[in-house]
């Protein structure tokens, strides 16, 4: 019988910890509580979590600085803040963090989120070869996209935007992380490249652009691919 999944609660109020804790519990994890970046730092080392729930206004460091040391150690990291500033929500995902959730949180949304979280990381860090979204199939190894069994024929930077999402379904990918990539980093600014690029993708592969239920935007943030 497979372990039970390890989850790092950082968190600093003890409501919000005991909330998660019933919750995590019940879904089948064990539970690992940590009140500030310090006892936080300790738990990556000890404990090893598979996940991490991570606050932002911790009492002794800003967590946005354990991102990257909780995905160094192989966690998926999901952000539950009260900060709603898109600036933060970027340099969140910027930073390496799976998904940010703003609070006050739905309980049942955020552990479908984390659920999401954990498949991917058990999927390793590998690009998926490919992948099926709807009447959608993306080849990532041949660079073929079909629509209904259908080739769909994308530009290069259509592809380049479609793929990366594809490499992290169900992710947020940043604005500034897809300009970077797909257009380079003297672009990064030019969001309206990106804005037309998607509106091209939803028209080529969206069953209704005008409602688009594949490409879905988190608006100020960035663009995520939905297979979930």
């Amino acid at each position: 019988m497979a372990s039970a999944t390890k989850v790092l609660i950082v968190e600093d109020d003890s409501h919000i910890r005991r909330l998660l804790r019933g919750a995590l519990s019940r879904a089948g994890h064990q539970v690992i509580e940590a009140a500030t970046a310090r006892e936080a730092a300790t738990a990556f080392g000890i404990d090893k979590p598979d996940a991490v729930l991570l606050d932002l206004g911790l009492p002794d460091r800003d967590g946005i600085e354990l991102i990257q040391q909780a995905k160094a150690g192989g966690a998926a990291v999901i952000v539950v803040s009260a900060r709603t500033d898109t600036s933060e929500k970027v340099a969140a995902l910027d930073l390496g963090a799976d998904d940010y959730c703003t609070k006050p949180f739905d309980t049942e949304e955020l552990l479908a989120r984390l659920r999401t979280a954990l498949r991917h990381r058990l999927a390793g860090s590998a690009e998926r070869e490919q992948l099926t979204v709807g009447a959608v199939e993306i080849d990532l190894v041949h660079r073929r996209v079909r629509r209904d069994g259908e080739p769909v024929h994308l530009a290069p930077k259509e592809y380049g935007v479609l793929a990366l999402l594809a490499a992290h379904p169900d992710r947020v990918i940043a604005h500034g992380q897809l300009l970077r990539d797909i257009w380079g980093p003297a672009h990064v600014q030019q969001l309206d490249y990106l804005r037309i690029v998607v509106r091209n993708l939803r028209q080529k592969l969206e069953a209704d652009p005008s409602r688009p239920q594949l490409i879905l935007n988190e608006p100020g943030v960035g663009y995520r691919l939905v297979v979930a």
